[in-house]
């Protein structure tokens, strides 16, 4: 592939294997999914899924519409509700599941489909043995997460031995929301999606930082979505507190030094947050993504790096896929 070849590191999947399991075994854990001519539907507890899009599941699909809108390769990956909300054993069998899904799809596909490895992160002695195991996967080029897991924070020292195994392995660590802070606050108008997502983000930035995990751990980057969420363009606050306030005095650096540890995608929905997120993190450090295929997402990803006035063609290389075939060893 040239150096222009877009690399979509925000595309999700839903294998059929992880939701046939979902119908199966959920309703113990209050789950299901329901399989409908439009697509099949997910609840966990009182949050119901609106049908999935075929394109979801099936990666012939996907790759057609691939080809129509210029995108290369997607890096599949999980989202809401990932597997955090089973038991140990079912949540053990989703990942597996998921992850199997990921080589058949690489296998089908090897030039245009690789994935990020789900884990039972609950239970970190499982989630390093799943990882062992999935790494070995054909097409597993890094490791997804959700911005807490089951109410702890990423930067909880029961995680470091996870991520540890992250950096010996090579991989990289990319997070995306399931859960959001002060839900009841954010049920209406969407805002759960809206803000909430982009909080998220933000709050699982600012644990890495301050707990000392991205300094304990300086061979795993940290991919943020949709730009980062609300960390690139608060950093300076989380800067003058560090510089003020007890909770703090253990920071040896600026959060601003922290802020070139993480990778951002593009999905800003705005072309001036875009483009002061190249400007404070450098092209370098930013991803083509789309959040595919749901309506908060891009349809055409590509196009809003393309047509942006302000990134010039050396920028866009990097962004496209330049960038991300480096982080993912493309």
């Amino acid at each position: 592939m040239h150096s222009h070849s877009a690399i979509d590191i925000h595309a999700h999947y839903f294998p059929e294997a992880y939701l046939k399991l979902i119908a199966a075994e959920g309703a113990a854990f209050d789950a299901g999914c329901d399989f409908t001519p439009t697509g099949p539907s997910i609840h966990v507890g009182a949050v119901k899924m609106p049908p999935l899009a075929h394109k979801f599941t099936d990666i012939d699909l996907r790759v057609a519409e691939m080809d129509e809108i210029g995108v290369e390769v997607h890096a599949l990956s999980l989202t809401t509700p990932m597997v955090a909300w089973a038991d140990d054993t079912l949540a053990l069998k989703l990942s597996e599941a998921f992850n199997d899904a990921i080589g058949d799809s690489h296998a089908k596909y090897p030039d245009r489909l690789v994935g990020l490895a789900t884990l039972p992160w609950h239970k970190p002695e499982l989630a390093i043995k799943e990882l062992q195991r999935a790494a070995k996967i054909p097409g597993i080029r890094g490791v997804y997460s959700s911005t807490c897991i089951r109410d702890k924070e990423l930067g909880d020292e029961e995680f470091w031995p996870v991520y540890e195994v992250i950096e010996d392995l090579g991989l990289n660590l990319f997070l995306h929301p399931v859960t959001v802070v002060e839900p009841q606050r954010l049920a209406k108008y969407y805002l759960t999606n809206l803000l909430g997502n982009p909080f998220e983000s933000g709050v699982a930035a600012a644990h890495l930082i301050f707990s000392g995990t991205l300094d304990k751990f300086p061979g795993m980057d940290v991919c943020l979505p949709h730009a980062g969420g609300v960390f690139p363009y608060i950093v300076g606050r989380l800067a003058h507190g560090s510089n003020v306030r007890a909770e703090m005095k253990h920071m040896e650096k600026s959060p601003f030094e922290y802020i070139r540890r993480f990778h951002y995608d593009t999905v800003a929905h705005s072309d001036d947050a875009l483009e002061y997120l190249i400007s404070i993190a450098g092209a370098d450090r930013v991803m083509l993504g789309s959040d595919y295929c749901f309506d908060m997402g891009y349809e055409r990803p590509v196009e809003i790096v393309t047509n942006h006035a302000k990134i010039d063609d050396k920028a866009q290389a990097m962004i496209l896929g330049g960038n991300a075939r480096k982080l993912i060893g493309m």
